[in-house]
């Protein structure tokens, strides 16, 4: 059974997290070792090297497939970005992941689709009888994903990065979760992931916050 990480904005998407962790315990298609509401502080206790440790030494270690929610605010918290990073990352105790992007409700769209992987076009998605080519340059990656973190932005324009982005709808389908799983974890070993960008230092101001004016 593949060994899951689930990276997600804790403060506005802690339901699906929840309803995608209850949806496949309940098939048994992968174990979930994601980080539980309230694990990491953010009241200073641990410095941010220790945070990025205890993520990638108690979370991520035994993983092979981090699946990314994105939500209209998930680009801008850092938390995420450390844990796209440490996804990306081999090591000698630890091994790299497999990442696949799932685009929440608010965001869903089936223009946002990126198919990475051999046999998932099949598999997946066999009413689609088009396809359109993948984005070209960073500026076409953009617009075609907007609420993608930077990071994954870096890679998406990179084919041999094999990162897939679905939507949480087609996740509903226990089958071609479990093959989108598959093909991450299968590829994993063969990802050349652009791993380059600085960490976020800070989170993005909420939408909430930007509109109340407050900090």
């Amino acid at each position: 059974m593949p060994k899951i990480f689930i990276s997600y904005h804790h403060a506005n998407d802690q339901d699906y997290k929840e309803e995608l962790a209850s949806l496949v315990q309940k098939s048994g298609i992968f174990e979930d070792c994601s980080v539980r509401d309230g694990d990491i502080p953010e009241n200073g206790i641990f410095s941010a090297e220790a945070i990025r440790r205890k993520i990638r030494d108690e979370y991520l270690k035994d993983t092979t497939v981090t699946i990314l929610l994105v939500g209209e605010e998930t680009s801008g918290r850092k938390h995420v970005d450390w844990e796209i990073h440490l996804s990306m990352l081999g090591g000698e105790d630890y091994t790299k992941s497999g990442i696949l992007v799932v685009n929440l409700p608010s965001i869903e769209d089936p223009c946002r689709i990126h198919v990475a992987h051999s046999g998932e076009k099949e598999a997946v998605y066999p009413e689609f009888k088009k396809w359109c080519s993948g984005p070209e340059n960073e500026e076409e990656c953009r617009r075609r994903h907007p609420y993608a973190p930077d990071r994954i932005i870096d890679n998406l324009v990179k084919p041999e990065a094999l990162i897939s982005v679905t939507n949480w709808s087609t996740c509903q389908d226990l089958r071609k979760l479990q093959r989108m799983i598959e093909l991450a974890d299968r590829d994993r070993d063969n990802c050349k992931y652009n791993n380059g960008r600085p960490l976020r230092r800070n989170n993005a101001k909420s939408k909430a916050n930007k509109t109340s004016g407050n900090a």
